[in-house]
């Protein structure tokens, strides 16, 4: 799914990260051969790249690899250098952490292997998208490290305690399907079709309420650490902020005059 000339296409090249606007969708690919390592400079270029998609977000972003990985993680051979392991997590975190503080939909489509810190960067996204034939896993105990950009945490809330020590203290790869089956990922699709359906996905999200998606989002990272009764609260806050939105306004009057589902909204 490609922008045609004159519906908002749009290239930026810098590097290893390529940056193109295709209508409202924001598509950002690793383009870092072989395997998309994410050295320091690909974190660099990753996280200015995401820190301006959060100063100004598109509807809805994708993040995409190649057809054949989407990254294979961290450059190994920056940890060796004295201080490398602190710059890396540190880079790690300020890249991933903007990625996160995007108020849009984000979609990884994951083709290939994503692998340690590749698996930590789709982790960082709202959902994930597999191609068959992927394969997802954080390696890094097999190195005699643990993961550094998020995935001991970002993994356990997102399969549970005991799925997320599994895969971390084995340093099991798994597949697309397994991947789907155990929560990794929403779902998988042919290898050939999956940047179509991560931008179809975002172009759909991208023309919803995307205030009320941001606040639903605040909502649940906001609540996770917070006991029941404080994340409720929130819950509520927040609600009643959505409530006084345009697009909320839009969607009740078009349900009381159409019923669901047929709300033209403005993003407001």
């Amino acid at each position: 799914m490609r922008a045609a000339p004159g519906e908002g296409g749009e290239a930026s090249m810098s590097g290893a990260v390529r940056l193109e606007r295709l209508g409202k969708v924001a598509l950002v690919r690793l383009e870092s051969p072989p395997a998309n390592v994410l050295s320091l400079a690909v974190l660099g270029e990753l996280a200015e790249t995401f820190a301006g998609l959060a100063a100004k977000p598109p509807g809805a972003v994708v993040l995409a690899g190649t057809d054949r990985v989407f990254s294979a993680g961290a450059d190994v051979r920056e940890l060796g250098s004295p201080g490398g392991a602190a710059s890396v997590t540190e880079a790690f975190g300020t890249a991933l952490g903007a990625l996160a503080g995007i108020e849009r939909a984000t979609i990884a489509a994951v083709s290939g292997a994503a692998l340690g810190g590749g698996l930590e960067l789709a982790l960082a996204c709202d959902l994930r998208l597999v191609g068959e034939g992927a394969r997802l896993g954080q390696p890094e105990v097999l190195l005699g490290l643990i993961p550094g950009g998020g995935g001991t945490q970002r993994l356990a809330r997102l399969l549970g305690v005991g799925r997320a020590k599994e895969l971390i203290l084995t340093g099991r790869q798994v597949g697309a399907e397994e991947a789907v089956r155990i929560g990794l990922a929403e779902r998988s699709c042919p290898r050939q079709r999956l940047l179509d359906e991560a931008l179809g996905l975002a172009t759909s999200l991208a023309g919803g309420a995307l205030a009320a998606q941001a606040l639903a989002k605040r909502a649940i990272a906001g609540g996770l650490d917070l006991p029941l009764a404080e994340a409720l609260s929130l819950e509520r806050r927040l609600f009643v902020e959505a409530a006084s939105t345009r697009d909320a306004g839009i969607g009740v009057a078009s349900f009381l005059a159409h019923g669901p589902g047929r709300a033209e909204f403005v993003g407001e």
